[in-house]
């Protein structure tokens, strides 16, 4: 979540300082879905609003390491969160799992 008051310049460059810290740890860089402007469910800083980014790579640990202490000191990033897809979430069935008829 970046903040409603930033500008698009400001918010594109948070995902590319994100995709460079990602590409630079051996990481690949999936996609960002901008999903805009929405009301928060509760004021965070007393602001209302936020901008959603859902940003998907893979990466190693330590580069996630690194990822998500940037984002904690980046003034613009209200809220972040990561999370770990698992083999379905993208479409493929895990490897471990027999098909269920």
């Amino acid at each position: 979540m970046l903040d409603a008051d930033a500008d698009e310049a400001r918010q594109n460059e948070v995902i590319e300082r994100t995709r460079q810290i990602v590409e630079q740890g051996g990481g690949t860089f999936e996609s960002v879905d901008a999903w805009g402007r929405l009301k928060l469910a509760y004021e965070i800083d007393h602001k209302g609003e936020a901008f959603y980014h859902i940003v998907n790579f893979t990466s190693s640990t330590e580069t996630l390491d690194e990822v998500t202490r940037v984002l904690r000191i980046t003034d613009d990033v209200m809220r972040h969160m990561v999370v770990r897809r698992t083999g379905r979430s993208h479409g493929k069935q895990a490897e471990d799992q027999a098909p269920v008829s």
